[in-house]
């Protein structure tokens, strides 16, 4: 298949360019919002190569393309000019589901602090140049060469409250605009000033004199209600006057607002935050050092690391320097560590390089290949890593290294992060990762592990382990290769119905391929065949499989739940993951969505029913987990 042809052909028969007001994409189809769904040539859509068939469903317009949609929805993006609306998930339509107070606050975080990251990463890896060009005498810090690149480096942390300002208006779906001229208003230099000189006040009302520039907290909290203003005064303003009158009236309520209440008690949160952890790393800095160093992997797994990220830029913008980065170098290292100690234990030349490559990935920061793919699925290792960062970071806390600028990779390219205007940061800090490493891949060795624990075991096995990510996906079958019979188990406990009641013409007329649906009654989904997972939406509501024998494999939790965008299911595995039947894929909550308007039931199909000459069903109305549902015949 042309992909580049066949998104040409696709943004034509749509109506256009100019018809499409967004453009997304779930696991097998193309979604589209269009202006006019009218304009579009379904007919002839639907007889173009490469395009499985078109559904309208629930006002979306959607061009079912099979596993190969986020190529082809790459070359469609990169066809448009004008630059509509795209995303990696469906359009936010339907019923919006209840969210998880942690889960909620917990997304919010990352919605706010990714996408600002390259910024301030970049300011500070400016930094950590300068401070390694001052420490060996290569740049005189009274230079004017020195004052430019500080300021370079300083920039994006003074005026942080405008960059996050900006971030959290879009997070929040407020004007990023208006976010960042009140982000401005209070840090304008006349503010500054009188603020400095205590004893101002607004209308009457007492403004506490606060700092600003290079603050977090406050800004934050300002943002959040502004939305709620801003839509509110929209909502009550006539169109004609919205754009004069929406912005005037957020910024008049607002500057005034954070001045007087907001700022000061942002200020007193955010200088809380710092302050305590600073207090906790001067009163009991080799406790909470083990204790963090032991568990950061831990947190990156649940995502609960994203709650760090505030107290880590507040603590280097208030402090000057952090405690918690030189813990996730630890960490890091640790787990590299683990993986190079299953390298040196194994006697599978396969493992070794697996291994020694991953570990070299989280040696320079990057630590899911060597986290998921190696040292989870042997369990041990993973456990030895842990036990590394904790005495990688109990050695830090000891010496107290500290994190002056923020640099991206916690890992090998971060080490500029140690630099102060002593060297010998940098090297507690090095020295305590390679203790880490040291410690991790030692306590492998020794524990040692089974490789035949890895998630290709037999067929027969119930585990519920964790299924975790191989570096490589496993080839799929191709047009030459000869088909063999393959024997699907449920994958869910529940109630089998045949495809054709399912809510989805793509299923219901076996345009996707051929199988069995199951009407789920518990909410986990284990693995049907042994094999690879070659792709798991982001969403999570659908996994890929490829079984050894090359049976390709769909598993689509509920109808629409895409739009769910990921709320109610908790994914066990990611793309790569070689797994054997009863291996936990995902668990979802199905009562809640099911409350939230969406059916549960559930496609399992044979995707490339080309290979097979036909489905033989097992017969059974009831199923349980690892029960025969179906067998492709080749």
């Amino acid at each position: 298949m042309d992909k580049q042809q066949l998104s040409k052909d696709i943004l034509k028969l749509v109506g256009g360019e100019e018809n499409i007001d967004q453009v997304t994409h779930c696991m097998t189809r193309l979604r589209f919002n269009l202006n006019d769904n009218k304009k579009a040539d379904k007919e002839t859509l639907k007889n173009t190569p490469g395009v499985m068939g078109v559904m309208e469903n629930g006002g979306q317009f959607q061009v079912i393309i099979g596993n190969d949609v986020p190529k082809v929805y790459n070359a469609l993006v990169g066809n448009m000019s004008k630059g509509a609306n795209v995303g990696s998930s469906a359009a936010s339509t339907g019923p919006k589901p209840k969210k998880n107070p942690i889960s909620a606050l917990f997304d919010f975080i990352s919605g706010v602090f990714t996408p600002i990251l390259p910024a301030i990463t970049g300011a500070g890896m400016i930094k950590g140049i300068v401070a390694i060009l001052v420490a060996f005498g290569w740049l005189s810090d009274k230079s004017s060469t020195y004052t430019i690149l500080s300021a370079i480096g300083d920039g994006a942390f003074y005026f942080l409250p405008i960059i996050l300002a900006i971030s959290a208006a879009k997070k929040l779906g407020s004007n990023m605009y208006i976010g960042a001229a009140l982000a401005a208003g209070i840090m304008h230099p006349t503010i500054t000033a009188l603020l400095a000189e205590g004893n101002s006040s607004f209308a009457g009302i007492k403004v506490v004199a606060a700092t600003y520039s290079s603050t977090v907290i406050p800004i934050v909290i300002a943002i959040w209600i502004a939305s709620y203003v801003e839509k509110a005064v929209d909502r009550i303003t006539h169109s004609s006057v919205k754009l004069i009158v929406v912005p005037t009236v957020t910024l008049l309520i607002m500057v005034p607002l954070t001045l007087i209440a907001i700022g000061p008690l942002g200020s007193i949160i955010g200088n809380g935050m710092s302050g305590g952890i600073a207090w906790l790393f001067d009163n009991a800095s080799i406790l909470a050092s083990i204790l963090i160093g032991g568990t950061m992997s831990l947190l990156i797994i649940t995502g609960m690391h994203y709650a760090l990220l505030p107290i880590i830029v507040g603590s280097m913008t208030t402090l000057g320097y952090d405690f918690i980065i030189p813990l996730m170098l630890a960490a890091n290292w640790a787990q590299a560590g683990g993986a190079i100690g299953v390298g040196l234990r194994s006697k599978n030349g396969q493992t070794k390089s697996m291994a020694y490559s991953t570990g070299l990935t989280a040696f320079m920061g990057i630590t899911e290949p060597a986290m998921y793919g190696v040292n989870m699925r042997y369990k041990k290792p993973f456990v030895a890593a842990l036990i590394g960062g904790a005495i990688g970071g109990g050695f830090m806390g000891i010496v107290k290294v500290k994190a002056y600028v923020l640099t991206g990779l916690v890992g090998l390219p971060g080490l500029a992060a140690f630099i102060s205007p002593s060297i010998s940061t940098l090297v507690y800090g090095v020295l305590g990762g390679l203790i880490a490493i040291a410690s991790a891949a030692l306590i492998t060795y020794i524990l040692g592990f089974e490789e035949n624990n890895a998630p290709q075991a037999a067929a027969t096995s119930a585990s519920t382990e964790t299924a975790t990510t191989a570096t490589t996906t496993a080839p799929i079958v191709t047009e030459e290769t000869k088909a063999q019979d393959e024997q699907v188990f449920s994958p869910i406990t529940g109630e089998v119905r045949p495809l054709s009641e399912v809510p989805d013409p793509a299923f219901s007329e076996e345009i996707m391929g051929k199988g069995f649906a199951i009407q789920p009654t518990e909410g986990r989904v284990v693995s049907p065949i042994n094999g690879t997972v070659f792709s798991l939406s982001k969403s999570g509501h659908a996994i890929g499989l490829v079984s050894d024998t090359g049976a390709e494999m769909l598993i689509h939790i509920g109808i629409d739940t895409v739009k769910l965008k990921g709320q109610f299911f908790s994914p066990k595995v990611q793309a790569g993951a070689k797994v054997s039947v009863g291996d936990v894929l995902m668990e979802f909550d199905r009562e809640e969505i099911e409350k939230a308007g969406y059916t549960t039931i559930t496609p399992v199909i044979i995707t490339n029913m080309h290979q097979y000459a036909s489905i033989e069903s097992a017969g059974r109305t009831a199923v349980k987990e690892q029960e025969l549902l179906f067998t492709a015949k080749a």
